[in-house]
């Protein structure tokens, strides 16, 4: 079957850093579905593991972590789905990833696909809105429809996770939404989400109003000097990027607490809820389908080919990309 991949690690802009592969059909285990892969999406995820993890030698690694497609065949233990079911989901970090024809997942890590939505809408999702839906109501602990009187600063809205967060505090929370970005296209994108405010970062966060909440989605270690006094006491900041030090000892005199958010975390440890992941696909379908939230898919790059995610890829490493781009059906 087809599929892209690297086999050395190598920038975006060398040739070969992707290529078009022909591998394998995978066989399901007792959890597992087997999808037909009709759209996928590039995060950040699947560039830093490009520039950074290295196939085993001789082989080659499959990137990606969004997908949306239609099952073909379930594992003996799966009771959630059936072939011929629509699907989007993120998938496990640790298994190869969904850029190939067809594609294995945990099927309690996927959810239907929004009845609304064609593929390419639904594979904008599944990543971005886990990550959201947890760093809101797990790490930061806001319960749905809770909130009242407290703000949420989203700092880098108009990226895949802000896009999402933004919309589901604005509809599912009572918080008062703080976006920041820092051009014209992305402050309009950011404010038709529903933001209550969007604020320049360009400039550092100079002028924003102390906050309860903080989702710290990129550039933390560039912000970090200003959340202690942005942070209102008993504060929480939820950080999602790779900040190379993070030095919080300024946050104690208010007793702000810090988190992580990894959307892998469940499924690289098999936690005893990894089901929650599913059934959190299943209510942003919901959302989707009656209105509430929409995709955050901004435009489609093509197929899916080598040639397609190179250029995704670039648009990703290049920080200047908001919503997301997706790649939808197979050449030929």
């Amino acid at each position: 079957m087809r599929a892209v991949g690297y086999r050395t690690l190598s920038p975006v802009a060398r040739p070969g850093a992707l290529v078009d592969l022909e591998i394998d059909e995978p066989v399901p285990g007792p959890h597992d579905l087997l999808v037909e892969v009709e759209a996928v999406s590039v995060n950040p995820v699947d560039t830093k593991t490009r520039a950074m993890v290295a196939p085993p030698a001789g082989e080659a690694k499959v990137l990606g972590w969004d997908a949306s497609g239609t099952v073909r065949e379930v594992g003996q233990a799966v009771t959630r789905f059936r072939p011929g079911d629509a699907v989007s989901y993120a998938g496990a970090i640790d298994r190869p990833g969904c850029n190939s024809e067809l594609h294995l997942v945990d099927a309690r890590l996927a959810g239907r696909r929004p009845s609304t939505l064609a593929p390419a809408g639904a594979a904008a999702l599944p990543l971005t809105a886990l990550t959201a839906w947890e760093l809101l109501f797990d790490r930061l602990g806001v319960a749905r429809g809770g909130g009242d009187g407290d703000a949420l600063l989203v700092v880098g809205a108009a990226g895949g996770v802000g896009s999402v967060l933004v919309q589901l505090a604005r509809s599912l929370t009572s918080l008062h939404v703080v976006a920041t970005a820092a051009r014209p296209e992305t402050v309009e994108w950011v404010s038709s989400l529903g933001a209550h405010e969007v604020v320049d970062h360009s400039d550092g966060l100079t002028g924003v109003e102390p906050v309860r909440y903080v989702a710290s989605l990129v550039a933390t270690d560039q912000h970090l000097p200003a959340y202690p006094d942005l942070v209102l006491p008993f504060g929480h900041i939820a950080v999602i990027d790779d900040p190379p030090h993070l030095e919080i000892t300024a946050l104690k005199q208010r007793s702000v607490s810090v988190s992580w958010e990894m959307v892998f975390t469940r499924s690289l440890f098999a936690t005893s809820d990894m089901a929650v992941q599913g059934e959190v696909l299943d209510t942003l379908a919901d959302l989707i389908d009656d209105g509430t939230i929409r995709t955050t898919l901004r435009r489609s790059g093509g197929p899916i080919d080598a040639s397609s995610l190179v250029e995704l890829h670039a648009e990703v490493e290049g920080g200047r990309s908001w919503g997301k781009c997706v790649l939808e059906g197979w050449p030929g």
